[in-house]
């Protein structure tokens, strides 16, 4: 069940009408650059938790 844990991350980066936006800035980034960099950083962490999944 944990395994489609997987599938998050590529979901939210394949949905592009999600993240296509410029409005909320941070530190002068654009909506769409920190969204993909937070999707990058959350992505160990998925991927931790499907493999302590997968060992059970």
């Amino acid at each position: 069940m944990r395994r489609l844990l997987l599938l998050l991350p590529f979901a939210l980066t394949l949905w592009v009408p999600l993240y296509n936006l410029d409005a909320p800035t941070l530190w002068g980034f654009p909506f769409f650059y920190w969204y993909l960099f937070a999707c990058l950083f959350a992505l160990p962490a998925i991927l931790w938790l499907a493999d302590r999944g997968a060992r059970r």
